[in-house]
């Protein structure tokens, strides 16, 4: 199936904010949306998609909604140098994870690079998760606490302990993935550092490609070399991050990737 949209696979799935997207040698990428294995072939108007039992599921990861002009747009008119990583780097969009997937990645993306992480990840899915063919679905907590005496397999090192209590405090109920949904930013970033493993950073990043709040500005040791070279801006994380945010607005969030690639692009 055809889905035509403004987007670029290559620098949307490789970027390293969604986890499970593997490039094939013909160019394609191949990644897990849900209980799909789904094949991604970027086309001159958007992609083909082979592998989607719903296509409503497709749009959504990709934030079809987003006019991905107009956002580009409000964050050039806003700096000079963001307009000009935009301009080398189109159809790059933020995408919409599930909001269990992401936290649970997320949980496990510390102190870590983003080869590692993928590796983390998929260990997980291919202990924990429901078998799809040629890869696993990304598993549920309680499928996670079934098999809880594997976990040691999967060699997540300090991370273990915090992944098995998230999945624990996840299915208890103690943490409410949906109810979530109905936070502002604030109050989300609020109520998800009360997870174990999850400091700033870490909720920013849930808060964007989880719950699709634009406005979240995530700081790294990336972001902040490249604040403080390009904005002479330094400090601990709320300085840094409420600067992103006050700076690029609504869409912050967007304006962060094209900085966080920089180097890249």
């Amino acid at each position: 199936m055809h889905v035509e949209m403004d987007v670029a696979l290559d620098p949307t799935l490789g970027c390293g904010q969604a986890h499970r997207w593997k490039k094939q040698e013909d160019g394609s990428w191949q990644g897990v949306i849900g209980n799909d294995v789904v094949t991604l072939t970027q086309t001159s108007n958007g992609f083909d998609c082979e592998g989607a039992s719903d296509m409503c599921q497709i749009l959504r990861y990709f934030r079809s909604e987003d006019n991905l002009g107009e956002i580009v747009e409000e964050i050039s008119r806003r700096d000079n140098y963001v307009a000009g990583l935009s301009s080398h780097c189109p159809g790059m969009r933020i995408l919409r994870q599930p909001e269990w997937e992401c936290l649970a990645t997320y949980v496990l993306a510390t102190n870590v690079n983003v080869k590692r992480i993928a590796k983390m990840v998929e260990s997980v899915c291919d202990h924990f998760g429901t078998d799809l063919g040629p890869r696993r679905a990304f598993p549920t907590p309680k499928q996670i606490l079934d098999r809880e005496e594997c976990i040691g397999e999967c060699r997540l090192g300090f991370r273990e302990r915090r992944f098995i209590e998230l999945a624990q405090r996840t299915e208890n109920g103690e943490i409410d993935i949906e109810g979530m949904k109905d936070l502002p930013y604030d109050g989300l970033v609020k109520e998800l550092m009360t997870i174990n493993g999850v400091g700033p950073k870490v909720a920013d990043c849930v808060a964007l490609f989880g719950y699709g709040h634009m406005e979240a500005f995530p700081v790294d040791v990336r972001i902040q070399n490249v604040m403080k070279a390009k904005y002479g801006v330094e400090g601990n994380y709320k300085t840094v991050s409420a600067y992103g945010r006050n700076l690029f607005g609504e869409y912050a969030g967007y304006a962060q990737e094209f900085l966080y690639h920089s180097e890249f692009i």
